[in-house]
């Protein structure tokens, strides 16, 4: 099953992945606002915020996320994101 992901940026198109695949495996510069860094959930350089259900974050992004934007329920890191449905990724609004 493919998913849609799309970006509050509208210059950026949505793009399809399938349900649990890597979002950091198919956002690159040309296809998307997000920056990644280290990829592995502890630089904070993809923070965004994701309207939609996706499952809540790990233990370890959780932390992450309580430092980088505390109160913010909407806050994950774009490289630990496991998608199983539609999101729209705020990457402007933190």
């Amino acid at each position: 099953m493919n998913y849609t992901v799309r970006f509050s940026n509208q210059k950026f198109p949505p793009i399809q992945i399938k349900a649990h695949e890597s979002l950091a495996d198919h956002l690159t510069t040309q296809n998307s606002p997000v920056l990644f860094g280290c990829r592995t959930g502890l630089c904070g350089t993809c923070l965004i915020e994701v309207i939609g259900d996706i499952p809540d974050p790990t233990k370890e992004e959780a932390e992450v996320l309580q430092i980088l934007a505390p109160n913010n329920p909407r806050a994950r890191l774009a490289c630990q994101i496991d998608l199983t449905q539609d999101i729209l990724i705020k990457s402007d609004a933190i």
